[in-house]
């Protein structure tokens, strides 16, 4: 099977498998915003892609999870698993795929990697003793451990001894390989800040980890031997191959890697850069597939001084944040006051100030009292006249548009957002300096034309390339424009607003009409903390 469209018109991304033994909280929300927002300007310049997500249903921390809630793990994951396809819909993510671990074809294409990397005698038999996290399904080295024997990740978690018999994989013999990889391809690992992480991980010597659990039902049987569960991890990983699979292709590694694969770019948590950045590497390296482009580790959401989650006690539920203020906003707080691989801190307060500020008075009020005087001066209608280049809007929006995507490809997203509000503050304090009520007033009637038109052009091409991180507010500036646009309509995007046209000036011109205004986005509030209201 081979692809019939050319390797540079392609893209593919994954978000981490989320593991499915608890309710989605904000911490996987966040990766899957930005891989969305990845996956939706890469549309936008006439891309095809395939955007993976999905769920990592094997393991103990499953099958402990469904016992305690008296479930077996199939029915457990069966219940859980839906709230991370409607938490996606409900963030408006169009991904291409959801793959699930525990479905037969995903067994098939685990099996088929196990024999090729057992053909390279890269597994063998062993003991294993040394402290186990359950919640990162992970051996710890005694060094890492905090004090009370508790793990560094999920902190008010202790640790268990394990001694036991395992299959290894030989991650020794990929040292050297990998040291030589991550010096001819600098950019793999991103940010530099987890790269260096990476590279001392590595630089300490690599040790052999391993693959398989004894005394575990919930998971792949050892091929080999059947009284053997695979690790979750070496399971999961393979999930990414598995979810490219066309809908009728036969379960087989040929097939899965035929298209889509190698991925541009995995994001991942920094807690799972080492079996991404490491032991995925080797484990392909082994099976002799292709290395994927980028793998890029964002940070921690902290509250409380602390790293957001559920173990933690102080996860935020997104899906309160989606009903209080809807899904743009959530998209868009996270995307742009959060720098994309460093850590981030969550205050509400904060958010709603941000949004309000960028969203509603900025931007959406910038557009509607420029509409109104539209329709004021010139009955709702474009009047005539070219905007000149050195207009100071249409100068500030000349390059923009590389400046935005070199700041998107980057996954720079809080950069991306700073240069398209520096043109749209630019924009409202044109409108108060040039004062086009004052020169109506005066019988400046050509100057308003150009002043109004200028404004929306500019507002136009900032809601076009913020569209992948607020693609509603996006469709609804366009609407007011005049437009019938929908961003989440990648076939509409295809054809009728094309990247090379609409990321540069130029589309509004005279005689073009506008709809009569409203608001493209309302003041978010906070909550009231008073009882009686």
């Amino acid at each position: 099977m081979t692809s019939s469209i050319p390797n540079q018109s392609k893209f593919s991304l994954t978000t981490p498998l989320y593991y499915a033994n608890d309710l989605p909280h904000i911490g996987s929300a966040y990766p899957t915003i930005a891989a969305d927002a990845i996956a939706r300007f890469q549309r936008l310049r006439g891309k095809s892609v395939r955007f993976v997500t999905g769920t990592d249903e094997h393991g103990q921390k499953i099958e402990r999870a469904a016992k305690s809630l008296g479930r077996t793990p199939q029915e457990h994951c069966d219940l859980v698993v839906p709230n991370f396809q409607r938490l996606w819909e409900q963030l408006n993510i169009r991904y291409d795929r959801f793959i699930r671990t525990t479905e037969p074809k995903h067994t098939a294409i685990v099996k088929e990697f196990f024999q090729r990397v057992w053909d390279q005698d890269d597994i063998y038999l062993s003991r294993q003793e040394g402290w186990y996290c359950v919640s990162c399904e992970e051996f710890k080295e005694e060094r890492e451990l905090l004090d009370g024997n508790r793990c560094p990740i999920h902190t008010n978690k202790e640790v268990e001894w394990r001694d036991e018999e395992n299959y290894f994989f030989r991650l020794s013999k990929y040292q050297d390989k990998l040291e030589k990889l991550y010096a001819e391809k600098p950019d793999l690992i991103q940010p530099d800040i987890r790269r260096n992480e990476v590279l001392s991980f590595v630089s300490q010597g690599l040790r052999d980890f391993s693959i398989s659990r004894i005394n575990l039902d919930w998971g792949i049987p050892i091929p080999v031997d059947p009284n053997h569960t695979i690790y979750v991890w070496f399971d999961a990983l393979l999930g990414y191959v598995t979810a490219l699979l066309e809908d009728d292709d036969a379960p087989t590694l040929e097939n899965a890697t035929a298209k889509w694969y190698p991925f541009n770019v995995h994001i991942i948590g920094k807690d799972i850069l080492r079996f991404h950045a490491v032991y995925w590497l080797a484990m392909l390296l082994s099976a002799g597939l292709p290395l994927p482009d980028r793998v890029f580790g964002h940070g921690f959401l902290i509250r409380d001084g602390v790293k957001m989650g559920k173990s933690s006690g102080n996860a935020i539920d997104p899906v309160r944040l989606i009903e209080l203020y809807g899904a743009d906003a959530v998209r868009y707080y996270f995307l742009k006051e959060i720098e994309f691989g460093r850590d981030g801190i969550f205050e509400e307060e904060r958010f709603v100030n941000i949004v309000n500020a960028d969203l509603a008075n900025d931007l959406g009020n910038l557009l509607n009292r420029t509409s109104k005087m539209v329709h004021k001066y010139f009955g709702g209608v474009l009047p005539e006249g070219e905007i000149p280049e050195e207009n100071v809007l249409r100068s500030r929006a000349s390059g923009l548009c590389d400046r935005v995507t070199q700041a998107y490809d980057a996954l720079a997203f809080n950069a991306a957002c700073e240069e398209i509000l520096t043109l749209v503050r630019m924009g409202n304090k044109y409108l108060d300096e040039q004062a086009p009520w004052s020169r109506y007033k005066k019988g400046e009637t050509d100057a308003v034309g150009e002043i109004l038109t200028a404004v929306l052009e500019s507002v136009r091409i900032a809601a076009y390339l913020l569209s992948p991180i607020v693609p509603s507010v996006s469709s609804r500036i366009y609407q007011q424009l005049g437009f019938s646009v929908d961003f989440s309509d990648s076939s509409l995007i295809d054809v009728s607003i094309t990247f090379p046209n609409h990321s540069t000036w130029g589309i509004l011109r005279a005689n073009h009409a506008l709809p009569d205004p409203s608001p493209v986005f309302q003041k978010l509030e906070l909550p009231s903390n008073d009882p009686s209201t």
